[in-house]
């Protein structure tokens, strides 16, 4: 059945014909590099510190580290130098992260890890929202928290934590594990939890976001703007996206000249 995902719509967002081009004619977009890989390897420690699964935590981020770093595409640039300096910043977070759990929470039970969504979209018909949330934890308030480890490298903004499509991703995750579960969303709270490489200090800062009635009804209308777009095959070029930020890696090149 047609899916679509918090990536996929945050691609449309921006660029409808990069979409295209990656989702639909399926051309090499972004394949990873040496931070997805730090990413994936840290969020498996965080994920067996939520299960409690002990061993030797630091031991497995660097072998995981070294196995992402070779999955990696050939044609992927690796920074021995980069890569051996991560190394360490890996080794200085995981330490802390129990601790920023313990702090943030307080007392708390483990719901779920990597928990799958694949709901239907109201008013698409036909179509699902496809996700994984990282986890879910109750507290006994009788409050449930969703929340999502994100790697940067000395942590977030004012502006970049109030975003209006980064925080999209928590709206969009409440709203479908809420659909899924049959929870009131009066009772589910949203967080971002950074896992910063290169701070002095405070290596796991958790932060909440919130997710209101507004807000979602927002999330949505740009879900179901996307998909009508989609599905009525309009792949217009966002002309803004060609060179700001970090740029299209498809412009000027035969596919957009």
């Amino acid at each position: 059945m047609p899916h679509i995902s918090y990536s996929e719509l945050k691609d449309w967002k921006f660029c409808p014909f990069y979409h295209k081009l990656t989702r639909i004619d399926k051309l090499d977009g972004f394949t990873g590099n040496v931070y997805t890989a730090f990413g994936t390897a840290i969020h498996s420690v965080c994920e067996k510190k939520l299960l409690n699964e002990g061993g030797d935590h630091e031991q497995y981020f660097v072998d995981t580290f070294a196995d992402c770093i070779s999955d990696l595409d050939d044609s992927t640039d690796v920074d021995s130098g980069l890569v051996d300096r991560m190394v360490g910043q890996g080794k200085r977070i995981i330490p802390e992260i129990q601790g920023a759990l313990d702090e943030y929470f307080e007392e708390y039970e483990v719901l779920a890890v990597e928990m799958p969504l694949m709901e239907p979209i109201q008013n698409e018909e036909g179509y699902q929202f496809k996700g994984f949330i990282d986890a879910v934890v109750a507290t006994p308030d009788g409050k449930v928290h969703i929340f999502d480890w994100k790697t940067c490298s000395w942590g977030w903004d004012s502006r970049k934590k109030s975003d209006k499509m980064v925080t999209y991703q928590l709206t969009l995750y409440k709203h479908f594990f809420c659909q899924k579960m049959g929870v009131d969303p009066k009772n589910v709270e949203t967080h971002f939890a950074l896992l910063k490489r290169t701070a002095k200090k405070n290596h796991c800062e958790f932060f909440r976001v919130t997710s209101g009635a507004r807000k979602t009804e927002n999330a949505l209308k740009l879900l179901s703007t996307a998909l009508y777009n989609i599905k009525n095959q309009r792949y217009i070029k966002n002309r803004l996206s060609c060179t700001g930020g970090y740029g299209c890696k498809f412009y000027k090149t035969e596919h957009c000249p």
